[in-house]
C-alpha cells in the first residue's frame, strides 16, 4: 500500500495520485518511484476506477529526481537508476484507462519527464517546465530524450534539452507540451472535466485506441495501420460496440459496462 508519499483518492471513478513530498518539491526518489509504481497498479487494475489524475503537493508537480541520491553515483547505479524510472514511467505510458498530469508547478527533470510519460497534460499558467539535467553534467534519464521530440519535434526538444531554460505553462501549451492550459485555481477542475469527458466513452474502446497510438508511435505507417485495423476488429467482439453502435441509431445516450 502507499505511504504517505503518495496520496491516493477516488472520486465518481476517477483516482487522484498526489506525490507528497512538498519539503523537497515532490523530488522523486526510489521510495516515491516504488509508492508511485504501486498506486498506478493498483488504480491500473481497479474495474471501478476509469480514469487517473497525477498531481503533486504544494507549489510543485514534481521538481526532478532527487540530487541527493545520485550525486555520487557509479556508472552502474545510474544505469540502474534510469532503467527503474524508465520501467515505471513506460508502465503509466502504457496504462489502458487515460492518466492525465495536472501540473500545478515546477515539472522539472523527472517532472517533466513523468508529464511526457502521461497521456494528456493540463497545465497550470504557474507551471514550469524543463529539462535542465545538463547543468549538473547530465542528461534526461527517464525517457526526456525520447518523448519530448516525439511530441513537439527536435527543434523544440532540443531547445529545451541543450539550453535547461524552463518554460512556463503558457509556453509549454504553445509548443505542444501541455495540451491544456487553466489558470491555478481551476487546474484541477479542468483536469476533471477532462476525466469525465474520456469516462463518457467506452472503456473497452478508450484501452483500443490507447494501444493503437502507442503501439503504433514505433512502426511504419503500413504496419500501424495494419494494426489499428487488427484492434478496430477486435472490437466487433465486444457489448461495448453493439451498445455503442445501437446506441446511436436510438438516438439516445450508450450505457457502456467495460466488456
Amino acid at each position: 500500500m502507499p505511504s504517505d508519499l503518495i496520496l491516493v483518492e477516488t472520486r465518481q471513478q476517477i483516482g487522484t495520485v498526489t506525490i507528497n513530498r512538498p519539503d523537497k518539491l515532490n523530488a522523486l526518489n526510489a521510495a516515491v518511484l516504488g509508492e508511485l509504481e504501486t498506486a498506478m497498479q493498483r488504480l491500473g487494475s481497479d474495474a471501478g476506477i476509469r480514469a487517473i489524475v497525477i498531481t503533486g503537493a504544494g507549489r510543485s508537480f514534481v521538481a526532478g529526481a532527487d540530487i541527493g541520491e545520485i550525486a555520487n553515483a557509479s556508472r552502474g547505479t545510474l544505469q540502474a537508476f534510469a532503467e527503474r524510472g524508465q520501467a515505471v514511467f513506460r508502465a503509466i505510458e502504457q496504462t489502458r484507462k487515460p492518466v492525465i498530469a495536472a501540473v500545478n508547478g515546477f515539472a522539472l527533470g523527472g517532472g517533466c519527464e513523468l508529464a511526457l510519460a502521461c497521456h494528456i497534460r493540463v497545465a497550470s499558467t504557474k507551471a514550469k517546465f524543463g529539462l535542465p539535467e545538463v547543468k549538473l553534467g547530465l542528461i534526461p534519464g527517464f525517457g526526456g530524450t525520447q518523448r519530448l521530440p516525439r511530441l513537439v519535434g527536435r527543434g523544440p526538444a532540443l531547445r529545451l534539452i541543450l539550453s535547461a531554460e524552463p518554460i512556463d505553462g503558457t509556453e509549454a501549451h504553445r509548443i505542444g507540451l501541455a495540451d491544456l492550459l487553466a489558470e491555478p485555481e481551476t487546474l484541477m477542475t479542468t483536469a476533471y472535466t477532462l476525466a469525465d469527458a474520456c469516462m463518457a466513452n467506452s472503456p473497452v474502446a478508450i484501452a483500443r485506441a490507447s494501444e493503437a497510438v502507442d503501439v503504433g508511435l514505433d512502426l511504419s505507417l503500413e504496419d500501424g495501420l495494419r494494426s489499428e485495423a487488427t484492434l478496430f476488429a477486435s472490437l466487433g467482439d465486444s457489448n461495448d460496440m453493439r451498445e455503442g453502435t445501437l446506441a446511436f441509431i436510438e438516438k439516445r445516450a450508450p450505457a457502456f459496462r467495460g466488456n
